[in-house]
């Protein structure tokens, strides 16, 4: 996994906490709602991450 990848999930999980806070501090549910499925979407792919990283390190291992 690139370093950019990883930097663009980071960015996207950062951009969907703060669409969920400005929508809880407006009492705005939908902004809310798009925020947390952003975390969420950006979580996964960084589970993603992880898991690509793990499997490299693995591969690495048993070279």
């Amino acid at each position: 996994m690139s370093f950019q990848d990883k930097v663009q999930h980071k960015a996207e999980e950062a951009k969907g906490a703060a669409k969920d806070k400005v929508g809880d501090v407006t009492d705005d549910e939908r902004l809310q709602a798009e925020g947390r499925s952003e975390r969420s979407s950006a979580n996964v792919k960084q589970a993603g991450d992880k898991v690509k990283d793990a499997a490299r390190k693995g591969k690495d291992a048993l070279s």
